[in-house]
């Protein structure tokens, strides 16, 4: 762990608890995350946005100079189901564009508590049904998905596969939120350390996301899902984060049906780093390995 990831892990939760009180609204944390969007650095001279309709879909796209015609991941924010926008995450997915010579395709999926489970996984079926009809095969498109996106990566693919499509090529989940139940162990260990999530609030995220739903249903949690015949994942996770048991497991249910599956446990790493990418190491480390990953399996 370097000095600058120590100084940011110990700085976070100042930054970050003042923004979940107690009795939380999403209208208001709605609001200071969209203040903290104004901060995010605008992608370097070269990157090319464009704003989409991704099959009645509101998205994103993000080009670099070496962007392939013909290759593209889709992302998944996290935000518990509850918050986030693609240009929230311009910092992260123009690197991830760069690094695995694609378009990223960042969608504006429909969130809770407005449109609950499983609107979400409904957006992303249709966007992804557009993708491969307007520009892409399967075998050149990737899912990324981080917290709630890595979960929501997931679901989708197994409401694909068990549609009869084809599936991407390739995932990569970076600290996936794949149990909604909450019963991971982690939670307890390090729900009161961990400087990004506030496990006292995720309870209420889950009421508003399932609206009443099952909350050990597949497409709600994918750990409780059947894996099989998922394509290649690299799962990121740190060591001692609250979420570090949801990816875990979700590896341990992917190997149990022999799927290629790659996880990777970063000591003392806090949820999601490598979004933090321009200020940490190890966040541009973990670019360079999610661009090998991917460039591997990309046609």
């Amino acid at each position: 762990m370097s000095l600058r990831a120590e100084i940011i892990r110990f700085c976070l939760p100042w930054f970050m608890r003042p923004r979940f009180p107690t009795y939380y609204q999403v209208e208001d944390e709605r609001r200071q995350v969209a203040c903290f969007a104004r901060l995010v650095p605008p992608p370097p001279r070269g990157t090319k946005l464009t704003m989409l309709d991704a099959g009645g879909v509101k998205a994103e796209r993000i080009t670099t100079p070496r962007s392939l015609p013909n290759r593209y991941i889709l992302h998944l924010h996290g935000g518990a189901y509850l918050v986030g926008f693609p240009a929230l995450f311009r910092d992260f997915t123009w690197r991830i564009a760069d690094v695995t010579g694609a378009h990223v395709l960042c969608i504006d999926y429909r969130l809770a508590p407005e449109h609950p489970f499983p609107a979400a996984i409904e957006d992303v079926v249709a966007a992804y049904r557009w993708l491969i009809s307007e520009f892409a095969e399967p075998r050149h498109i990737a899912f990324i998905g981080d917290s709630s996106g890595g979960g929501l990566a997931l679901a989708s693919m197994m409401r694909l596969r068990d549609d009869g499509m084809p599936l991407p090529a390739a995932a990569v989940l970076l600290s996936p939120w794949t149990d909604l139940a909450l019963t991971g162990q982690s939670l307890t260990e390090y729900g009161s350390s961990d400087p990004m999530v506030p496990v006292e609030l995720m309870p209420k995220a889950v009421e508003l996301y399932l609206a009443g739903a099952d909350p050990r249903s597949p497409y709600a949690s994918p750990l409780y899902g059947d894996p099989e015949g998922l394509p290649p994942t690299l799962i990121f996770v740190g060591s001692d984060e609250a979420l570090r048991d949801d990816a875990v497991r979700m590896a341990e249910r992917l190997r149990a049906v022999d799927s290629d599956v790659e996880l990777e446990i970063w000591p003392h790493m806090f949820h999601t780093w490598p979004m933090f990418a321009r200020i940490l190491s190890e966040g541009r480390a973990a670019i360079a390995r999610i661009g090998a990953f991917l460039q591997a399996r990309l046609c």
